[in-house]
């Protein structure tokens, strides 16, 4: 998979790693590996959620042993989405939403930064919004030529 290394810009701080950006194309092409890997989370984030709720409240009819074995299982559950999280940023793509499965791919469009959005769920990314602001900024792609790569000096 070919990604570009984001320019530095002088409006945000300075990161040990630049950012990864794709193009349209090399986006696409990862959405079947993202979906396997979304699919998992969101499933292992229910859960998580389930056991979580489970951790915190303490019913008397529950003997200490058995509530020290939901906050064990908890642990091994909350460990295993952190994999899966780790393994969906490693592609460069980036979770924004637990329950819904959005992923946002950094890429450039029209000459400026922006982040192709995928919802778990659809076949292909048909949308894109500026950086920030988020699924409720969602533009379909036919709204610019297409995202391309940062030319690099």
């Amino acid at each position: 998979m070919e990604v570009y290394d984001a320019p530095q810009s002088q409006s945000r701080p300075v990161r040990n790693k630049r950012r990864k950006l794709f193009t349209l194309e090399h986006a696409n092409r990862t959405i079947p590996l993202v979906k396997r890997i979304v699919a998992d989370m969101v499933k292992q984030y229910k859960r998580v959620s389930s056991l979580e709720e489970r951790c915190h409240i303490r019913r008397p009819d529950v003997s200490q042993e058995a509530h020290h074995a939901v906050r064990r299982q908890y642990e091994i559950e909350l460990d295993r989405l952190r994999d899966l999280y780790e393994e969906l940023t490693a592609i460069g793509c980036e979770l924004k939403d637990w329950r819904m499965g959005l992923v946002d791919f950094p890429a450039i469009v029209d000459g400026r930064e922006v982040e192709l959005c995928w919802r778990h769920g659809e076949e292909r990314i048909g949308h894109f919004h500026e950086i920030g602001a988020g699924y409720s900024g969602r533009r379909p792609l036919g709204e610019v030529a297409a995202a391309e790569p940062a030319h690099q000096a």
